[in-house]
This record gives C-alpha cells, structure tokens and sequence, in this order.
C-alpha cells in the first residue's frame, strides 16, 4: 500500500509539471511581444526621464511631445515592422493586398460612376485612382490610429514609455502602403495612359508631405479621445465615409461650383474641406499634368502644423491617465 501510494503521487508530480509547463508555454506566447517591447525600450536610445516632479507647461508639454517622438522613433520603427508583419502574415496573398485593394475599389467605383451614374470622362480610371490612393492611406492610418492606445492595454500597463508613439506608428505605417500603391498607379499610366507620364508626377510627395502632417495631426487627436470615449471609433468610421462622398474625389472641382451655385454657405463649406484641397492637388499633378495650387496646399499646411501642435499638447496632458482609465 505504501509503495502504491508512492506511484500515484509521483504521478500527480509528472502530471503537474506537463501542466505547468502548458501554462507557461501560453503565457510566454502572449508575453512574447512584450518582452520584445522592452528589449527595444531597453537600448540607451530609448532611455528617457517620463514623468516630471511637477506639471509642464504648454510649451514644455508640447516640446517633450516632439521630443519623446524623436527619441524614440527606434521603437516606433520596430511598431511599424510588427504591424506590417502581422497584416501580412493573416492573409493568404499576404503583402499583395496593398497592390490589389487599390487596384478592387478602383473597380468598383468606376462600374458605380462610369456605368450607373453615366458619368462621361476622359482617362476616368486614372482620375478616379488619383483620389483612391491617397485617401486609402488617411482612412486606414486614422482608423488604426484611433485605436492605437487601446489596443495596447497590457503594454501601457507594463512598460512605462510615451505612448505617443503608437499613433505616430500607425500613420507612418501607412506610408508604406502608399508607397506599395504608387506600383499599379504607375502600370496603370504606361499601359493605358502614356500621355500623363509628365514630370508633374514628381510633385506627388510634395503633396503626399502636406497629406502626411495633416493624418498624423489627426491621428494623435483620435488616438487620445478614444480612450476616454470608445464611441468615437464607431463614430469616425461613418464619419470617414461621409467625408469621402462629400468631397471632389469622384468628380471634379467644376461640378461642385455648379452644385453650389445657389447654396453659397455649402460651397463655403467645401471650400474649407481640407480634402477639396489635396484631391485637387493629386488631380492636377496626376491627371491635369499640372503643377498644383501652392497657395493652397501652404495654407492647408499652416493649419495642419497648428493642429498638429494641438493635438500634440492635448496628448500629453491626458496621457497620464491612460493607465488608469484602461
């Protein structure tokens, strides 16, 4: 009997240590990314004072605000990749989406405009993809953005950094989508549109810099209300939509003159859509082998570096309370 209750104790040992062994793999899965964090957070690039003895003001706030996104754009870096790979590696086409999803909703709104709303235009597809590109990198930059800090819950818990560079990652991260999408725009120019391969072309990231300052203006906005307010993501996502239809993406600058002829407060309104601004600068420089409206795009710039600078502000005010409220 003694020797009997010795096996089922060393079983239950056996049993307990596979057991633990399970768990841990688990666990160890899920602490992976965490453990990579603060490797990075670890390097003598990443080293950095985040709390203050006392409350900034706004200037000090704003300049730690720029200061923490420099210092650490290592770390903002590696987001980057990890989020790049993760995209990719959930899909079977993997990367090749950033190729096709431009190239699917370019089909789908020139069967839309083209062939059910009779809109008759020259080269349209092009017209068209000139709006598309440029705005599938602000939707999904803003969306991932608005998200950005709350999807990071454990980390913010965990890891003591400035949370500010996850919506700038996310921004960046867009970039790399343009860029991907620059591919089927420029096959789409040499096989069926060989006239509009000007030299205008060459101001595209000219313009794409304008774009740039203004989403990630927008980003850390969104980024930092979300948290605080989990409806403005749901909220955002229809707001997106709107914006898009309510501004010359599918047709031109003339056909809003003509809309607001006798409606001067809406053609007012349009006027100061930031996107009327940039579609048209894609337009001219894509489809109209122009140079754009630098007025414009100057003036849409000031703004965006002020809202950058708000936004920026506001972040850091509120980002000692992520912890908390996540």
């Amino acid at each position: 009997m003694l020797g009997w209750g010795r096996v089922r104790t060393g079983r239950r040992r056996v049993a307990a240590r596979r057991g633990g062994r399970r768990a841990g793999g688990r666990d160890a899965g899920r602490g992976a990314f965490v453990v990579l964090f603060r490797a990075h957070m670890s390097t003598k690039s990443s080293v950095q004072t985040l709390h203050y003895t006392r409350r900034p003001g706004a200037p000090a706030a704003l300049a730690q605000g720029f200061r923490d996104t420099w210092t650490h754009r290592r770390l903002t870096w590696y987001l980057v990749r990890a989020d790049l790979k993760k995209h990719g590696a959930d899909t079977v086409l993997g990367n090749v989406w950033w190729v096709l999803d431009p190239l699917l909703q370019l089909a789908v709104y020139t069967v839309m405009v083209s062939v059910i709303f009779k809109y008759n235009m020259e080269a349209y597809p092009l017209f068209a993809f000139a709006a598309i590109l440029p705005w599938k990198w602000f939707s999904s930059s803003t969306n991932d953005a608005t998200t950005s800090v709350v999807s990071r819950e454990r980390i913010i818990k965990q890891v003591a950094f400035p949370k500010i560079v996850l919506p700038v990652a996310a921004t960046v991260g867009g970039i790399v989508n343009f860029a991907f999408g620059m591919i089927p725009l420029l096959g789409l120019i040499v096989i069926f549109y060989p006239t509009h391969l000007q030299a205008t072309l060459l101001l595209i990231p000219a313009v794409a810099a304008v774009q740039f300052v203004f989403t990630l203006a927008l980003s850390v906005a969104l980024g930092s209300l979300n948290v605080f307010y989990r409806d403005v993501g749901n909220l955002f996502r229809h707001v997106l939509r709107m914006w898009f239809y309510l501004s010359p993406a599918l047709y031109t600058i003339d056909r809003i003159a003509e809309i607001t002829t006798n409606h001067a407060v809406i053609g007012k309104l349009f006027t100061l859509n930031p996107w009327s601004i940039l579609f048209e600068a894609y337009h001219d420089v894509i489809y109209y082998d122009r140079v754009p409206n630098w007025t414009s795009l100057g003036s849409l710039l000031i703004f965006s570096l002020a809202f950058l600078s708000l936004a920026v502000l506001f972040f850091k005010r509120v980002e000692p309370a992520f912890a908390k409220v996540l």
